[in-house]
């Protein structure tokens, strides 16, 4: 009997289905693996750098002082306030329409500036204090704080800017301008209850999830190249690069949605500001999909030419006449 011929064969028609079905199994591990990489890293690594940074912090909303929205979000918290210890009769609404004209016409000055930068690092060391178990006062909880708060800024600050310039300025009412703690509510205590312990955990993890995402795709590429060699390596280059496109949609629609849940039991009167400042510290999240993405683009792309153009190479040497 010719048992030891056979068997190689035998051996190898049935080692390539399995090979094939091991390769593919592989492959959706990984992309699996990157798409949820990819978000759970760059959030992670957001909270961590991000929003716990006092620095990057103010660098993203800063430049609020001049959004429109703000402007008249402010304008509009600093006129109501007033106007509460304001009463002239017949008056009442033209004095409160001047009131708020000249707050936010202040708000395009240099002190309105300080003011709202002074206001914020208040209210991000407020946060950071929260998050290592001491008490705030500029914001009313944080993230990382008690349940049952919203997430606000105290406007106090601003408001006496506000008034010390009107009153300089010899404005009619301003003294009467109280300067109290008055907030703008970034996020509504409900929100804040269901985010405390998802922001905790990803602080927690800090860019560790980022970096695992950089050397998985490092090791699976030099690996494959390695040991399947170059088509295999072009191979895995595209499925990576679909993994990271999925998980850089994943991650745009997770920014999207998680501005429509935050916004929407905001006050109607401090949405505005809040979706300002929302859309501020998720600024370079914006940025990280479209970084991913494109990167994404030209792995699955680079990968499937590659590919292909390997593959014409290997048909047109095959055809080729062999020399004698």
């Amino acid at each position: 009997m010719a048992y030891g011929p056979e068997r190689p064969a035998a051996a190898r028609d049935w080692l390539g289905p399995v090979r094939t079905s091991l390769s593919a199994a592989l492959s959706a591990v990984l992309l699996v693996l990157l798409a949820v990489l990819v978000p759970f890293g760059a959030l992670s690594a957001w909270v961590d750098l991000e929003l716990d940074d006092t620095d990057r912090y103010l660098a993203a909303v800063s430049p609020l002082a001049s959004d429109t929205d703000v402007r008249n979000t402010v304008a509009t918290v600093v006129t109501d306030e007033a106007m509460k210890n304001i009463d002239v009769g017949p008056l009442q609404d033209t004095v409160e329409q001047f009131l708020h004209e000249t707050a936010l016409s202040f708000t395009t000055t240099e002190a309105f500036q300080r003011a709202w930068d002074s206001a914020n690092r208040t209210a991000h060391q407020a946060v950071t204090a929260s998050l290592h178990g001491d008490d705030g006062k500029a914001v009313t909880a944080s993230l990382h704080g008690d349940d049952g708060k919203a997430v606000t800024i105290d406007l106090a600050p601003v408001i006496e800017e506000v008034k010390k310039e009107l009153v300089d300025s010899g404005v009619p009412f301003a003294d009467r301008i109280p300067v109290r703690e008055t907030s703008i509510t970034v996020l509504s205590a409900d929100r804040a209850d269901e985010l405390r312990s998802s922001f905790r955990w990803l602080r927690y993890c800090s860019v560790w999830p980022a970096v695992a995402t950089v050397v998985l795709l490092v090791l699976v590429l030099g690996l494959t190249l390695v040991r399947g060699g170059p088509r295999a390596a072009l191979t895995t280059a595209a499925v990576a690069g679909g993994g990271l496109v999925l998980g850089a949609v994943l991650l745009r629609i997770a920014v999207a949605v998680g501005r429509d849940r935050v916004l929407d039991e905001v006050p109607g009167t401090d949405r505005a500001g809040a979706a300002a400042v929302y859309d501020a510290l998720t600024a370079s999240l914006r940025t990280t999909v479209w970084i991913v993405l494109i990167v994404g683009a030209v792995l699955v792309v680079g990968g499937l030419l590659g590919r292909f153009v390997a593959g014409r190479r290997g048909r047109t040497a095959a055809a080729a006449p062999s020399g004698t």
